[in-house]
């Protein structure tokens, strides 16, 4: 037989996560590019205190991550309510008005969905577990991706009808990216047409992971009472008003043969990534519980394998299972491999020791403003961070003292004196910018930052009545905790514009500013973040010449623009290569200095001038490269203005010889609805000039998923509700930039001139 080894997620510049397996292992079958991962654990363990090792061996810091309404703030609150952090469960939807305690936003109970990731803090035996709950709405996306940033493993929770949706994929991408091992839970096992089967199948064909279940239920939807474990070869049952009393059984008689199928199952997707159990498959021989263990613990810190347990997390059933397989298979602090860069050696990159004795090194990945002053939600990497120490922040080299160090339980605060190596905690009145890294003084290391996707929607805002200090305040603050969240003042308008990542996102900041800083805010209409780019390319030569007494001005540049080959940049699945793609190039060809040099990067700022306003529409210039060829000066008369001013007007020239257009954001849309409802789905699709990618039949249940423009999206929930009886749902993400159809483009660029001619007015 011959085993495959595959391996997905690349290795990041922020981290790799190591396993103890040799390195001498073929290439992997798929990967998202031609990247290793380093696998071997950390050798400096010698150096540290054994009471340290101790504490670090039994600590676990995990996300919990899931598309929109797959039971993760429920199953979080199941979580804190078994491991004693509450003493009594409230729902998401709650009808006592509590709600759930991590969504402590009152937004967030009277949606019913997470906007803000909430960190707590809880212990399952001797182990303790630092736990961030994550938003599953794709406009809140920057809450995860913060998140993974810091955490060495995570829970992806799929409902067990929908399975793998649009933003399962996207979580699924940010874990790859930051080589985040994880288990997968499928969660609402109790809801009609559950089938967890179909969802191990979409795991490993939609998302290309080795994975298996390591649980089978006991009855099903209505009927479910349980789970049998394959690895320790038990049934398990919840008993009790909450599940609270853990029920360990012999598996019944009926379930035997399932058992042993998927047990089989098990042993030949392990036997792919793992040699020990390989050899084991080959001599026909079961596995015992220790050699199942170690091997799904070894495979799944390698980004080899994912084990799937499944439960119902609403009807508090198999909710500890999923407890006792975070600690069993997911990495500890000191499984991780964490990457700094060393800015005094050429930001060369070293590797941190997660020990409490060495140096102090922290990087801040999240900030809210709280009753007491800034809040800053702080990973440790290396050595400890003490109340009343200081602390240096590498990016402006200011020296902090530390006021204040708290532990997070969603809202409420516990205060600590110290936090040590892996530890995840906040600290108040330290003022900084989210991504910033801290150190003791001693070291100049810095922690690579994470990726904040562009914003897709513009929205005109202003404040009702009179303009109060509280609106620019509100404005400042929502932009320091959310990377995602833009806002600038146009300069031919002078409205204020604020940017996001989809309706939902902006809506809640404007809900935000009423409830939290008392301002009302009206908005205007959305606006797209529309592009222009060329099609062809187009030769410039122009002279920029003026006379007015004494010196003047001249340069003159000559040379060609072309749009920029996508095809060459950067690997597909790499979100910083497709961000590449759309990069404008300013590339220099002059030889025999007809150009001098100091004059060359005028050019450049010529050139990035013309791009920040597009000529079409007045939307930014991208995908454009410019070669200057040659050009002439005069020794006099020629300055730096000059050719700045001649690039900018020669870009601008060339920009209308080079067939341009104008390119809108199109989305990948993700519809739910009932059977009964397509046609009318699809037909509105169909309207708003979607293609359809992709439709799927579940029992009374249909998905379609769609590429839409962005401007033709704008107030399709309304739509879709009516179409569908109130029954439909949809979720949307930005895929990419496309070429509007031309009369489109016909139509822009009039709105835009009779903006232009009205504003002149």
């Amino acid at each position: 037989m011959t085993v495959l080894r595959s391996l997905f997620g690349g290795m990041g510049k922020a981290r790799v996560v190591q396993s103890a397996l040799a390195m001498a292992q073929p290439q992997p079958a798929h990967m998202l590019g031609p990247i290793q991962c380093l696998r071997r654990f950390q050798s400096t363990e010698a150096e540290a205190d054994p009471a340290d090792v101790n504490r670090l061996k039994h600590l676990r810091n995990i996300g919990i991550s899931a598309h929109i309404d797959s039971g993760k703030t429920t199953c979080t609150e199941r979580i804190l309510y078994y491991t004693g952090r509450i003493k009594e469960i409230h729902d998401v939807r709650g009808r006592d008005g509590v709600g759930a305690k991590m969504d402590s936003m009152d937004l967030e109970r009277e949606k019913g969905i997470t906007i803000q990731s909430a960190a707590t803090y809880a212990s399952w035996g001797d182990n303790n577990i630092n736990i961030i709950d994550t938003p599953g709405h794709v406009d809140f996306t920057i809450e995860v991706e913060r998140a993974l940033r810091v955490l060495d493993g995570a829970v992806l929770i799929l409902c067990s009808v929908s399975g793998v949706q649009s933003q399962t994929i996207t979580v699924d991408r940010q874990m790859r990216r930051y080589n985040v091992p994880r288990i997968s839970f499928i969660n609402k096992m109790d809801r009609a047409g559950a089938n967890p089967f179909r969802i191990v199948d979409q795991l490993r064909n939609k998302l290309k992971l080795t994975a298996a279940a390591i649980q089978i239920p006991i009855g099903s939807e209505d009927q479910f009472q349980g789970v049998v474990d394959l690895v320790k070869w038990k049934a398990y049952y919840n008993e009790g008003e909450s599940g609270e009393s853990f029920v360990v059984k012999d598996i019944p008689d009926e379930l035997m043969a399932l058992a042993t199928e998927k047990r089989q199952e098990l042993i030949e997707q392990l036997a792919n990534v793992d040699d020990e159990i390989a050899d084991v498959y080959l001599m026909e021989e079961v596995p015992t519980t220790d050699q199942f263990m170690q091997a799904i613990r070894r495979a799944t810190i390698a980004l080899k394998f994912t084990p799937v347990l499944m439960g119902s997390a609403f009807k508090n059933t198999a909710v500890q299972p999923l407890l006792d397989a975070v600690i069993e298979y997911l990495p500890n602090p000191m499984e991780v491999k964490n990457i700094a860069l060393d800015i005094k050696n050429k930001e060369e990159p070293i590797t941190l020791s997660p020990y409490s004795n060495n140096p102090f090194v922290g990087l801040a990945f999240k900030l809210e403003e709280g009753r007491y002053g800034q809040l800053t939600y702080m990973r440790i990497y290396q050595g400890s961070l003490k109340k009343g120490s200081f602390i240096t922040n590498v990016k402006t080299g200011k020296k902090i003292k530390v006021p204040r160090l708290v532990r997070m339980h969603a809202a409420d605060m516990e205060d600590v004196d110290e936090l040590g190596a892996g530890e995840i905690g906040a600290m108040f009145g330290v003022d900084c910018a989210s991504g910033d890294t801290f150190t003791d003084g001693t070291l100049q290391y810095s922690m690579s930052s994470m990726f904040v996707p562009e914003p897709v929607i513009s929205l005109s805002l202003s404040p009702k009545g009179k303009e109060t200090p509280n609106f620019s305040k509100a404005l400042n603050r929502f932009q320091k905790e959310d990377p995602t969240f833009r806002v600038h003042v146009d300069a031919e308008s002078k409205e204020t514009i604020i940017s996001g990542m989809g309706e939902l996102h902006l809506q809640i900041y404007v809900e935000r500013m009423k409830r939290e800083y008392n301002v009302e805010c009206v908005t205007g209409k959305p606006q797209v973040a529309f592009r222009e780019t060329i099609t062809q390319p187009a030769k410039f030569n122009y002279t920029h010449k003026k006379q007015s007494g004494g010196a003047g001005q001249f340069g003159r540049v000559v040379g060609h623009i072309e749009p920029v080959d996508s095809a060459t940049d950067g690997e597909e699945g790499d979100d910083a290569a497709i961000e590449d793609k759309n990069a404008s190039q300013f590339e220099n060809r002059v030889i025999g200095g007809n150009i001098p040099t100091n004059y060359i990067p005028a050019c450049e700022k010529g050139f990035r001038d013309g791009l920040e306003k597009g000529p079409l529409i007045g939307h930014p210039v991208t995908g454009i490269r410019m070669v200057l060829e040659d050009g002439a000066s005069h020794a006099v008369d020629s300055s730096e203005l000059a050719f700045r001013i001649a690039t900018k007007n020669a870009f601008l020239d060339a920009f209308n010889k080079a067939k341009p257009t104008i390119l809108e954001p199109i989305m990948n849309v993700s519809i739910s609805a009932p059977v009964e409802f397509q046609g009318a789905v699809i037909g509105g699709l169909n309207k708003r000039k979607g293609t359809v990618v992709d439709t799927e039949i579940q029992e009374d249940y249909f998905n379609v998923t769609a590429d839409v423009p962005l401007n033709d999206m704008f107030g399709y929930s309304t739509e879709l509700r009516s179409a569908t009886q109130g029954k439909g749902e949809f979720s949307m993400e930005y895929k990419e930039h496309m070429a509007v159809q031309s009369f489109v483009q016909e139509q822009l660029i009039e709105e835009h001139k009779k903006k232009e001619a009205a504003a002149k007015k």
